[in-house]
């Protein structure tokens, strides 16, 4: 699957602030390993270096498009390509972060406490997924992906991965001895320009519908934005467009 930087950088803002909102939560200690999961171009993977300027911050992401785009900052930060679900630390890591990462990894039940492994006594592991599965941008999106000609382009190769409900997250890390603080916050985001909850969906969950159909991908969008327009009807100067996302920040004892 690849990925666009422009067209995820779109909606940067709106993007960034769970991001900031999640770091708001983190108890501020002195980490000295720091590691972002799922860093995209890393520009909030910046922001980790600078709160924290003694800290050696590592970002891991699949995506060589996404690492490309990233700005260096030499002596301070480190980007690595590499699977979230796989990748492991030279040493033990005092904080791990993961936004907006998890959802793309099938099987949280070994993925997590694996997670949480590679973090050592007294750190921290924070963390934020889209809880928006259940809303209409994701419903017509897989009612469409099951109609033809898609399904049988894409049945069998193609199905978003579940997200687990918040206190699953919570449930499992206490269950490893992890102290956990548990929220979950909708964003009522104002999007302005033509059918911009597809152009906030190509940045993001249709990229791997939209590498599978190739040279289709055009067409899948245009039976798509219709279906798109009647769910988050434009107002005046822009379309309202909720949002549901997940947190966690859970410290280990």
């Amino acid at each position: 699957m690849s990925w666009d930087p422009v067209q995820y950088g779109r909606y940067r803002d709106e993007r960034s602030r769970p991001f900031f909102d999640l770091l708001a939560r983190v108890p501020d200690r002195p980490y000295r390993r720091i590691a972002d999961l799922g860093c995209g171009d890393a520009e909030l993977t910046r922001a980790l270096a600078e709160r924290w300027p003694g800290a050696r911050v590592t970002g891991v992401d699949r995506s060589a498009e996404m690492l490309a785009a990233a700005r260096p900052l030499h002596g301070r930060l480190e980007l690595v390509q590499g699977d979230l679900a796989s990748w492991r630390p030279p040493e033990p890591l005092d904080l791990l972060v993961s936004n907006a990462a998890l959802q793309w990894v099938p099987d949280h039940a070994a993925v997590l406490p694996r997670l949480a492994g590679l973090v050592a006594p007294g750190g921290a592991i924070a963390v934020q997924v889209p809880g928006n599965h259940d809303s209409p941008s994701h419903v017509e999106l897989l009612r469409l992906a099951g109609e033809e000609p898609w399904r049988s382009r894409l049945e069998g190769r193609w199905r978003p991965h579940a997200v687990e409900p918040l206190a699953w997250y919570a449930e499992t890390l206490r269950g490893l001895g992890w102290d956990v603080d548990a929220w979950e916050t909708t964003y009522l985001h104002f999007l302005a320009g033509p059918d911009p909850v597809l152009e906030w969906m190509k940045g993001t969950a249709l990229r791997p519908v939209l590498s599978l159909l190739g040279p289709d991908g055009p067409r899948f969008l245009e039976a798509l934005a219709p279906r798109f327009r009647a769910a988050y009807p434009a107002g005046s100067g822009g379309t309202y467009f909720p949002f549901r996302r997940l947190f966690f920040v859970a410290t280990r004892a």
